[in-house]
């Protein structure tokens, strides 16, 4: 077993599933893979037109929306202490939008890694909600925790 496998197993916000570990703090699907020294980090976040209800978010909109999420999310590399992290793939299918990372961590702080770059790339799709939209109730839920903690003074 590799420094880098033990990490995310002792980590407390990760679990083990078969060959990959899971994120427990993120509102979406991510996974981590361990490849020898590199950390493969795979965030998947929904489009804008999948989380609003009751409309079709116009096409002009949601290329917009998307074009921005893909030029924002490709920052990711200062959200580590790894060097490098490769520039992320960003892709568009359907009503998912897939971001890979590939990270050359250190073993004492690849799962802090891969959690920051899971993190980020849900931040950063959360900042870019358009406000004036019925969204679905998982991600009214998030606006609404946010805008919660927010008025708490509690860190996001």
């Amino acid at each position: 077993m590799s420094d880098f496998t033990r990490e995310f197993e002792r980590h407390d916000r990760f679990e083990a599933d078969d060959d990959t570990f899971v994120p427990t703090t993120t509102d979406f699907d991510a996974t981590v893979r361990v490849e020898d020294e590199t950390v493969r980090v795979t965030a998947e976040v929904p489009t804008l037109d999948s989380v609003v209800e009751s409309e079709t978010v116009a096409e002009v909109v949601e290329d917009g929306w998307y074009e921005t999420f893909e030029l924002r999310v490709v920052d990711v590399s200062g959200v580590t202490y790894a060097d490098p992290v490769e520039e992320p793939t960003v892709e568009r299918e359907g009503s998912t939008i897939t971001v890979e990372a590939a990270i050359e961590a250190r073993p004492d702080n690849a799962a802090d890694d891969a959690l920051a770059v899971a993190n980020f790339v849900e931040g950063t799709w959360f900042e870019g909600i358009i406000p004036g939209y019925d969204y679905v109730p998982k991600v009214q839920e998030m606006r609404e925790r946010a805008a919660h903690e927010g008025q708490e003074g509690t860190p996001l």
